[in-house]
Parts: C-alpha cells; structure tokens; sequence
C-alpha cells in the first residue's frame, strides 16, 4: 500500500466541499449532508496539524470536541457527583440526555458549536471524536441531526479508525454504524 502524507488527504477534502462540487457529498453519503475523515488513530495528531495548517479559517472551523468535553465538565462541575451518583447505572445520559428530554448535556453543547460555525459560514470540522467513546453520544446522533442535515455547508469529521475486513472500526475497538455519510479513507 502506498503511503501518503495527511496533507495528501486533507487536500482532497478541501475539494469535495468546494461549493461546486457540494452535491456529490450528499450523492455519495446516502442522502446524508457529512464527510468523515478516517485516519488511523496512531496519525490523528497528524491529520489535526495538517488541517490547521491547511484549511482556510475564514471557510473551515475546527471543533474540539475534547475542548468542549472540559467546558462542559467545568460548567457542571458542581452537579457531576450528584448526576454520578443518581445515573450509576446509566452513565451515558450525563452526556446525552434520553429522546424526549431537555436537559442542557454534552450533546447540546456540541450541536451549538456547529449551528454557530455554520451561522459564520464555515464548515465545522470535529477533531478529537475519541473524547465520545462512552459518553452515548455515536457521531450518528451528530450527523443526522437535522441541523447538519438541512445545512447548506457540510459537516467533517476527524474519525480515528482502523479497517479489518470490510468493518470500520472506531478506535480500533468498536465497530462503526453504517453512517449517512462520505467516508473519505485517509489511509
């Protein structure tokens, strides 16, 4: 296999979403309106260095999504061991709150990073997806919110995975969900 550096793929990318070729993401990502970014996990501090210094502040905004796991925990920092101790058993509804109910969780917060990067026209492009393993939050829940959905403007993700067989493999531990999305290989 031929070996190519992350600027390689990077590069590719700022292609797809050039607004004249906009329409083959939603082609290609079964109806779906997000890119996904696949790097092995042991290269993702080298796809992030290379989208930082290849993407465009002005058209493209990078989300960390560890940046917004720390304001989230900073701002519930005096509730979280009450919330532990209430959720033992189900942990993850800290972070993603169950269908039907408004709670102001992880979930929100990232969706109201990507509703203002979209406001200020740029493509909102997720780094760090590792922080959701467990959290309950499936870069699905993301992708097919209707606010990605509807965009005019795409959503990327930095998804670190390995491939074994035909399976994507987030973390190289969990199997990926058969996503409406491109699935760009950087790899």
């Amino acid at each position: 296999m031929t070996q190519y550096s992350p600027d390689y793929f990077v590069f590719g990318i700022k292609e797809l979403v050039d607004p004249e070729r906009r329409t083959e993401i939603r082609l290609n990502a079964n109806g779906g309106n997000s890119i996904l970014l696949v790097c092995p996990p042991s290269q993702e501090m080298d796809f992030i260095e290379s989208l930082r210094n290849n993407f465009e502040p002005e058209k493209f905004e990078l989300i960390n999504l560890d940046e917004i796991l720390l304001e989230f925990v900073e701002s519930k920092k005096d509730e979280l061991p009450q919330l532990f101790d209430l959720l033992r058993g189900s942990i993850e509804q800290i972070f993603k709150a169950p269908a039907g109910e408004d709670s102001d969780d992880l979930f929100k917060l990232i969706l109201s990073k990507i509703e203002a990067s979209f406001l200020r026209k740029r493509v909102p492009v997720l780094i760090r997806a590792g922080v959701l393993y467990g959290t309950g939050i499936d870069n699905i829940h993301i992708m097919e919110h209707p606010l990605v959905m509807d965009s005019h403007l795409p959503l990327l993700v930095l998804y670190p995975a390995s491939i074994e067989g035909e399976k994507l493999m987030f973390l190289s531990k969990r199997p990926a969900s058969r996503y409406r999305c491109l699935i760009y290989k950087g790899f």
